[in-house]
């Protein structure tokens, strides 16, 4: 955000339910993290790829159209009634023009695959597009060698001036603004002359699950990777990147305010399908929610948690998680007891200030919330209803809804930005609700 700016869009009345429990099974759209590296790396290999369930989502439909736009061929597909993005790698050309809305895996991934093209890739989003970070992947890509125009900004509007190959080499970078940074460079490694080794040299990098996320999704693909961790240097081999059919996990972090419901309301919610093993970080939901009171239990039918409504506050480091701050804050809003969460400066920098964000408007309904650089720091107090600012940021309307379930009158503005994550969160949603 500006943190002073409040938009004011259209108003949906958030579902109140009280103190009335829950008994629900929810199916969350895929992850938008792992169908969006997914799509990157399908239009790097040297054979097709079948993504299964992929999300369908502003961000992914931002990430395939800005593929198709360089040449890639994706097309849509059903079996068995499962949707499928059926991938067909071409070369990557331009001239091209890519629209990256407010998506900061498309406007990080998408500049070093547009470095691998042959011709200029022009690239353009949101207003709030233009205020994120991008230094740090438009200088690697400069020292890597490739021209690009950004009028000495450093981001947004830009342009890639490919030449058809990359050489790679050796790089320093500081991600320490943004996991996707780094990423961003993992990726195009197998397809350089010289593969890439990526030395990270800022503070302590954020959101690392993620980085485990792209690694582990690379050598799915075929990548060859060395990492050395006590020197935060990662090793990139090239090689060729293999098609690959692929089932897109549900979105864990998504499932975040559904599981709130049962720590509200009282009662059960199910998560559908909830993996095993995974890398994306929502699965540390299991912990951190289990330590605010709730049951957690994973069986055959998925995830359930059964809560009592009663929430107990939380002192907790969400550096590794920040993408989860929204929902716990909001839950932290109507605990017993106060809550710290720290170690998340870097939420500054996503959609909104989220940190800002979040204290301005539970501060707005009554609430205690104090803000510091790096952390938040909420007392519970009663709340009263009213309007519930998003920002734009679909985390930001989701933890307003949360927040009406037990406080009336509650109308979340421009609810419509969900469809960054989720096609139809107020549906879903009020489905459960009631």
């Amino acid at each position: 955000m500006s943190s002073a700016h409040i938009s004011q869009g259209p108003l949906w009345p958030a579902p109140f339910r009280g103190s009335n429990p829950v008994a629900s099974t929810v199916v969350i759209p895929g992850s938008k993290s792992v169908t969006n590296r997914a799509l990157v790396l399908a239009a790097l290999a040297d054979s097709p790829s079948i993504l299964r369930r992929p999300l369908i989502s502003r961000d992914t439909t931002l990430m395939k159209k800005g593929l198709i736009a360089m040449g890639t061929v994706i097309a849509d597909a059903y079996e068995d009634g499962e949707h499928q993005w059926r991938v067909s790698p071409q070369a990557l050309e331009g001239p091209a023009l890519v629209d990256v809305g407010n998506a900061g895996t498309v406007m990080r991934f998408l500049p070093p695959v547009a470095a691998l093209a042959n011709g200029a890739i022009s690239f353009d989003g949101d207003a709030r597009s233009h205020e994120r970070p991008l230094a740090p992947v438009i200088r690697a890509l400069e020292e890597l060698g490739v021209r690009v125009e950004h009028e000495g900004r450093y981001t947004l509007p830009m342009l890639v001036n490919g030449t058809g190959e990359l050489r790679g080499g050796e790089i320093d970078i500081d991600a320490s603004a943004s996991s996707q940074f780094l990423s961003a460079l993992l990726m195009i490694g197998p397809e350089t002359l010289k593969g890439i080794t990526a030395r990270h040299i800022g503070t302590a990098l954020p959101s690392m699950p993620h980085i485990e996320m792209t690694v582990a999704m690379l050598r799915d693909f075929g990548a060859k990777i060395d990492i050395d961790h006590e020197r935060n240097i990662w090793r990139v081999h090239p090689s060729r990147l293999h098609g690959q059919e692929l089932v897109i996990e549900p979105d864990l972090s998504n499932a975040a305010p559904f599981l709130s419901i049962a720590m509200v309301c009282g009662g059960s919610i199910t998560i559908a399908d909830w993996p095993t093993s995974t890398t994306q970080p929502g699965d540390q939901l299991r912990t951190i929610l289990a330590r605010m009171g709730a049951d957690i239990s994973i069986n055959d039918d998925g995830l359930t948690l059964k809560g009592t409504g009663t929430i107990h506050g939380i002192d907790i480091d969400l550096h590794d998680v920040g993408e989860l701050t929204p929902a716990i804050a909001a839950l932290a809003a109507l605990a017993d007891s106060p809550s710290s969460l720290r170690g998340i400066g870097h939420l500054r920098l996503h959609e909104t200030d989220r940190l800002a964000a979040l204290t301005r408007e539970i501060n707005a309904f009554g609430g205690n919330v104090r803000e510091e650089e790096t952390s938040i720091h909420i007392t519970p107090a009663p709340l009263h209803g009213g309007i519930f600012h998003t920002y734009e940021d679909h985390r930001l309307a989701m933890a307003g809804a949360v927040i009406g379930l037990v406080v009336p009158g509650v109308e979340i503005e421009n609810v419509s930005t969900t469809t960054k994550t989720l096609p139809d969160f107020p549906g879903l949603w009020s489905s459960l609700i009631g």
